[in-house]
């Protein structure tokens, strides 16, 4: 399938495989809660589906990049794939839903209340929704293709206000993965030194999205040269369910209806 941005990590490019196994860790850790009909909010290119569908007894993605639908509807005809932008879910019954999984996506959505109001509508009683997004105290530069991005206690409130169970963890890594972290991170203070006058916070977003991303795949290539060693070893293994939010790369959202 094609890679649009480097917001979109692909399991085909070498340099992109530490950002991969990262994303991919979030469905493994999801295994223990899915049961029943799952609803997938944001499925991208299929990253969990082959993980996530036998765990459940129906399964629903979402997404609204029609190409990757298209692609998806190729490689798995026999599951139901739809293209959809959202809020709110279009089509989507009350209470129909025991699961719900959303990795990387909220940071996506303008109305984020509402979407996170979507999820509880379309939940069954008792049903519990997995979500993850970046953590912004470990972001090392704004990304233009985010809303926002959240520390563990807004978006613990933001969910609060909502749902009356939340459970916060994050997604930590390992040395290995830590190591990766510390090179990126002196990389991009290094392409940071350059912008003098704090043009990626002032910028509009769109105008600076294709810099970021000519940046980014240059900067990935470069650690990946460097290094190629550890950022060819890292796995989803190597990422790690912690109750520290705060420190976490990712947070990792448990919400129950």
């Amino acid at each position: 399938m094609a890679t649009y941005t480097t917001e979109i990590a692909s399991d085909k490019i070498p340099s992109d495989n530490p950002i991969h196994q990262r994303l991919l860790r979030a469905y493994y850790l999801a295994v223990p809660y899915v049961k029943g009909n799952l609803l997938e909010l944001g499925c991208g290119e299929g990253r969990g589906v082959e993980l996530l569908e036998p765990l459940a007894d129906d399964y629903l993605a979402l997404d609204k990049i029609q190409s990757v639908i298209d692609e998806l509807k190729k490689k798995y005809p026999a599951l139901d794939f739809h293209q959809a932008v959202f809020p709110p879910f279009v089509g989507l019954a009350d209470n129909s839903f025991d699961t719900i999984v959303s990795f990387q996506v909220i940071e996506h959505v303008k109305q984020d209340k509402e979407f996170l109001k979507e999820i509880y509508r379309v939940l069954k009683p008792g049903g519990k929704a997995i979500l993850t997004t970046p953590n912004i105290k470990k972001t090392l530069s704004r990304n233009p293709w985010h809303v926002r991005e959240y520390t563990a206690q807004q978006l613990t409130d933001l969910a609060a206000s909502i749902f009356p169970k939340v459970e916060m963890k994050g997604v930590a890594g390992n040395e290995k993965v830590m190591a990766y972290y510390e090179d990126n991170k002196k990389s991009v203070q290094r392409i940071m030194r350059y912008d003098i006058f704090n043009l990626q916070y002032r910028l509009p977003a769109p105008l600076l999205r294709i810099p970021y991303d000519i940046l980014n795949r240059i900067n990935r290539n470069k650690l990946s040269d460097q290094n190629g060693g550890l950022v060819n070893e890292i796995s989803q293994e190597d990422y790690l369910l912690t109750d520290d939010a705060d420190t976490a790369l990712d947070l990792f959202l448990v919400l129950e209806k």
